[in-house]
């Protein structure tokens, strides 16, 4: 018998969900509105609305449904309890179990959505075939998620995964996001590389193709395959912090693959081989083979891992 699965990304504004046959195929995928108000309280309902919904219009029997992973932009504990949601007012919630509740029984796993993203590039992304993997994902921040021997590393608070706050500049006096200062995602986002490359062209140097441009990690890389010197200047900071950063994770988890995704990795090839460089002149012996990737499920990753939650 065919069995399937459900995907649900939660996130501020949407929720994405896919259903899927196990084997990794996705059927169909669509999304429902986030509905935030009233602390949230509704959010979990209208899912679970649009999946009975769903599998009724498609004539799958319940027995053929393996269950429901769910993705959150927040730290998720192992026993499925979220401690905190601010993006969807939530706190001290057990997704798992509201879920099952809401389906009659029907199993239900729950993870942050950075760390299900890493789980479904493991299972059929960039890091397919392997099952320790770390991923990387370089937008607005830096987020990150670690796979070992298939399974998600969440840790005792849910905050496994969270390499965009390790500190790499215990000099910087500018704050990040998280409050604290020095942070990775300072340097190595798409804003971290805006702030680098506006610090280097605020000083005097030759002239730029960036001069006559509106800054930002795609007119800085857009530049630096056009071996513009100042943006070569740049990339090269910008992978020398991430390469070392990253040859730090490996001495802990020791990855097969690093995969990298985000809006900055659209820079493609260019940017891996900055950051490999780095990489392998920082890491230790024993992981200086350690492959690098793209991820190649895009805003995806999030449903597919939440699929493979349910397949462990």
């Amino acid at each position: 018998m065919k069995k399937y699965g459900f995907g649900v990304d939660i996130g501020g504004t949407t929720c994405k969900i896919g259903l899927f046959h196990t084997t990794g195929e996705i059927v169909e995928k669509w999304e429902i509105p986030t509905n935030t108000q009233e602390q949230g309280k509704n959010i979990l309902t209208d899912i679970a609305a649009s999946l009975n919904q769903k599998f009724s219009q498609k004539g799958i029997d319940r027995e053929e449904i393996e269950g429901i992973g769910i993705g959150l932009p927040g730290p998720v504990r192992a026993d499925g309890v979220v401690p905190v949601c601010v993006n969807l007012g939530w706190k001290d919630i057990n997704v798992s179990q509201e879920m099952q509740k809401l389906m009659d029984g029907m199993r239900a796993e729950a993870g942050n959505d950075a760390n299900v993203a890493a789980l479904g590039e493991m299972w059929q992304g960039g890091g397919k075939g392997c099952k320790n993997v770390v991923m990387v994902t370089l937008g607005t921040g830096v987020g990150g998620g670690i796979i070992i021997d298939g399974k998600i590393v969440s840790g005792s608070n849910g905050a496994g995964g969270e390499i965009g706050h390790i500190t790499v500049n215990p000099h910087e006096t500018i704050s990040c996001n998280c409050g604290r200062r020095g942070c990775l995602e300072q340097y190595a986002s798409a804003t971290g590389i805006t702030r680098l490359a506006n610090e280097y062209l605020a000083k005097e140097h030759q002239k730029s193709l960036l001069d006559e441009e509106e800054i930002s990690a795609k007119s800085v890389f857009d530049a630096y395959k056009q071996k513009d010197a100042a943006a070569e200047e740049i990339v090269e900071k910008f992978a020398r912090i991430l390469g070392s950063a990253l040859s730090n994770i490996a001495c802990v988890a020791d990855p097969e693959v690093f995969v990298i995704g985000g809006g900055v990795s659209k820079a493609g090839k260019p940017l891996l081989d900055a950051v490999e460089k780095y990489y392998r002149r920082a890491a230790f012996s024993s992981c200086k083979d350690t492959r690098f990737a793209l991820a190649s499920l895009g805003n995806d990753a999030g449903i597919y891992g939440c699929v493979k939650l349910i397949l462990e």
